[in-house]
């Protein structure tokens, strides 16, 4: 945690086309994976009503800075594959193969004018612009 570091931080989860399913916003001296939980939680929850059942997302691949014990045996309870690279041991190398298309999703998001610098001071308004432009990444 930087407690000096103002702003906020957008998190993304997408699928593996790179299409934004969720999105969120923390203040800027949170870690990111403070923001992972929630993330998963939320899609957990969706019902899809032509299946009839619950989406569960079959892998999640994530950076160094989400290597943590208490996060992979959280995945690994709700029965989600982890791809995390770990500190220490594995290069980022291995892992950029997938990591490309988040990258690439939140370059598409940050794209937008109102996005990249921040001007909203409200989160709510700052979120409601994010989810904008994630349905408008979706709908191109």
């Amino acid at each position: 945690m930087d407690r000096g570091k103002p702003g906020s931080e957008m998190h993304v989860l997408s699928d593996a086309n790179g299409l934004p399913l969720l999105v969120g916003v923390s203040a800027g001296n949170t870690h990111d994976s403070e923001g992972l939980k929630p993330m998963v939680e939320v899609h957990q929850t969706r019902h899809d009503p032509h299946r009839g059942r619950y989406f569960k997302p079959q892998r999640l691949h994530a950076d160094k800075a989400y290597d943590q014990a208490d996060l992979r045996r959280w995945l690994w309870g709700r029965r989600i594959g982890v791809r995390i690279a770990r500190k220490g041991i594995e290069s980022s190398e291995r892992s950029g193969r997938r990591r490309w298309v988040i990258e690439r999703t939140v370059s598409w998001l940050s794209g937008y004018r109102r996005l990249s610098p921040r001007y909203e001071h409200d989160p709510r308004n700052y979120l409601a612009f994010l989810g904008l432009a994630a349905a408008l990444c979706c709908y191109k």
